[in-house]
């Protein structure tokens, strides 16, 4: 769904692209400076119980994701290091956006939605990890229910709106977050069987992962 608004958004964030690399910032330190943003507002505002604040704050560093894919693409250094260093840094952003929230929830009496929101905090981590063993080996996995940016969208806004003080609207966002990614794991699952069942037998080398 949100992948129909990002033409809109990154005509949008283009012209701050493109003056961003005449002054020879490169996608990379943009990438860098979005999740080290992202991170440090969650764990500063976030167990503070300032959702809102932090909400704002979080979503202004969040459009750095978007940001260094547009500057990338006018420029012309878009590169395999620039593309692993994205994913890798969105786990480290998501990790502390549902830490920051596990870490007020606990604070506040709340444990059971604290779990429900390191559950989120896995499960997501688990999406994205499923998609990219599948691609490395030679299969698609390009499905589901609630990719990164359905996730992002549901638990800032939660987190935004419980903030503000309207009730149960945390509650109640992360549980359908839990859900969504929980059944997003298993359409991925099922996706990757699918494909691999109907492939030709091949040997594989281990992965070396513990």
């Amino acid at each position: 769904m949100l992948k129909l608004l990002r033409p809109a958004v990154t005509r949008v964030l283009t012209p701050l692209g493109r003056a961003l690399a005449r002054r020879g910032i490169s996608p990379d330190v943009v990438t860098a400076a979005g999740t080290l943003g992202t991170v440090a507002a969650a764990l500063f505002f976030y167990p503070r119980g300032q959702l809102f604040a932090g909400t704002m704050v979080i979503t202004f560093f969040v459009l750095a994701d978007l940001l260094d894919g547009v500057m990338a693409r006018m420029s012309g250094t878009g590169s395999t290091w620039g593309a692993f260093l994205d994913s890798t840094l969105d786990r480290l952003g998501d990790a502390g956006i549902f830490s920051g929230l596990a870490i007020w929830l606990v604070v506040s009496g709340q444990p059971v939605l604290a779990g429900v929101a390191l559950f989120c905090l896995v499960a997501g981590a688990l999406v994205s990890y499923i998609k990219a063993r599948a691609e490395g080996l030679g299969m698609t996995c390009d499905v589901g229910l609630a990719e990164r940016p359905e996730r992002l969208v549901v638990g800032l806004v939660a987190a935004g709106l419980g903030g503000l003080g309207i009730p149960y609207v945390l509650a109640v966002g992360l549980w359908l977050l839990a859900a969504a990614s929980a059944i997003t794991v298993v359409q991925r699952l099922l996706h990757v069987r699918r494909q691999a069942v109907s492939a030709p037998s091949r040997p594989l080398r281990s992965s070396g992962e513990r």
